[in-house]
């Protein structure tokens, strides 16, 4: 008899259900008796049927708000007595959640700022490196079919002799190629490779490739070009707004963060 009440489902509910009433028992009632008075305004209830217009593409009929009414009292019932319960502490989940929403607070009405232009372009002033196009860069190269070689090839040249070897299908001498173009043409390990060396440097490497091994002499990497404010103000309002918030969320942080006294164990 015990045995198949363990392994019936209603009774598992009843059992889960006697344990809430329980312990709702055993916090016994809020200080404040406001707390159990749930007031839906009509602000809140057009922000329930917006919501669902938003995802079903038409407004609900009062049968179907009622059915969003009900739900959301259901929803703030179930809350309010977690939170009386205790339910929301030591949970991991819910700490960063309100985290976020702290930190969301904090920079709120940013997305919506409208920064002047001159700020704007302040901001470029600032930043450019966050707007500029590929790098340009300058080497001459001289190919071989394994390591060794250049290896070998790398000596002569470093003395200033001629150490044979060829561009093969690339162009020995590269006047200014945008990084982009580099990879497409010499390929992405080349261009990696050729990202670690120093301009000036002499001739360096090997690097490898798909065609097989570079010396190369890089001369220049030239920083890229910013395109003019009017073609990237959207970029530009992009990056001032994220930094704006992130900036924000910091401010308010070490604002609360001054309040409080932490101490780490050791």
């Amino acid at each position: 008899m015990i045995g198949r009440l363990l392994r019936d489902p209603l009774a598992h509910f009843l059992l889960g259900g006697a344990i809430l009433w329980a312990l709702l028992g055993l916090a016994g009632e809020p200080a404040d008796p406001a707390a159990r008075a749930i007031a839906v305004s009509r602000a809140r209830q057009a922000a329930l049927a917006d919501n669902y217009a938003q995802l079903m593409g038409r407004r609900p009929t009062e049968r179907e708000l009622a059915g969003l009414i009900e739900s959301d009292v259901r929803e703030e019932v179930l809350y309010r007595e977690a939170l009386r319960l205790g339910f929301d502490q030591d949970d991991p989940v819910v700490r960063r959640r309100l985290a976020t929403k702290m930190a969301e607070a904090a920079s709120a009405g940013a997305e919506a700022a409208e920064p002047s232009d001159a700020e704007l372009r302040g901001w470029l002033a600032t930043h450019p490196q966050r707007f500029a196009g590929d790098a340009v860069l300058r080497f001459s190269q001289r190919l071989f079919a394994s390591e060794a070689q250049a290896r070998a090839a790398l000596a002569v040249l470093r003395r200033g002799q001629d150490a044979g070897g060829d561009g093969g299908a690339l162009p020995v001498t590269v006047g200014g190629l945008p990084e982009r173009e580099l990879r497409e043409r010499f390929g992405r390990q080349f261009a990696a490779g050729l990202a670690r060396l120093n301009p000036g440097g002499g001739w360096q490497g090997p690097i490898p490739s798909g065609y097989g091994w570079h010396a190369v002499r890089l001369d220049a990497r030239l920083p890229g070009a910013v395109p003019p404010f009017e073609t990237i103000r959207p970029r530009v309002l992009a990056d001032w707004r994220g930094a704006t918030m992130l900036a924000r969320q910091e401010a308010a942080y070490r604002a609360l963060r001054d309040r409080y006294r932490v101490t780490v164990a050791r």
